[in-house]
């Protein structure tokens, strides 16, 4: 018996290999750009973090003359609702001596209707020089200028929470807040 060889030729289909490299180098693509996004976005804070750094505050329950302290991610901030004379007296000061030079109108921010709620001041709670909460009036210490007084060091702050005497080397910071209405402030970190 004679052996027969075959020779089957096999015809390549260009189209059809290139379109299995494409849809292979894609999904590899995406699975890629997938575990990125994951990895990522592990990075970024829980929702019950994000949650712990912002605060809604009625400031309609902060009585005339007296302050609310709260805390927003473990830090203080004050809430004072001040008088006529308070504001007066914080409007009044000239700037140029100051340590830390800021009108009492830049410490302030604008409420939806560009206005500013002026007897309503929000500051952190943090001595600006090693970190200390300061007494107000809610602990009976206004100090020297009647706004804050801080007993570790020494420093004092007048009623628009600037630095006026003391080793703190600047105001009360600011936080970020916006007026949510007439009566409630967002404070967030």
């Amino acid at each position: 018996m004679t052996a027969e060889t075959t020779h089957h030729t096999e015809s390549v289909d260009d189209d059809r290999r290139n379109f299995i490299h494409i849809a292979t180098g894609s999904v590899a693509l995406g699975g890629a750009a997938m575990f990125a996004w994951a990895a990522i976005d592990q990075w970024n804070p829980a929702a019950d973090t994000k949650a712990a750094s912002a605060l809604d505050v009625d400031v309609s329950k902060v009585p005339l003359g007296g302050e609310i302290r709260v805390l927003i991610g473990g830090k203080p901030f004050f809430i004072r609702h001040r008088t006529e004379a308070e504001i007066s007296a914080a409007e009044s000061v000239n700037t140029s001596i100051l340590p830390d030079p800021e009108t009492d109108a830049e410490r302030l921010r604008p409420k939806a209707d560009g206005s500013f709620n002026k007897a309503i001041l929000i500051t952190s709670g943090s001595c600006t020089h090693l970190g200390c909460v300061p007494v107000g009036p809610a602990q009976g210490n206004t100090g020297d200028f009647g706004g804050w007084y801080c007993p570790c060091h020494g420093s004092h702050y007048d009623t628009s929470g600037r630095i006026r005497k003391g080793p703190a080397p600047a105001n009360l910071p600011v936080p970020n807040y916006r007026w949510v209405s007439d009566s409630v402030v967002n404070i967030s970190l």
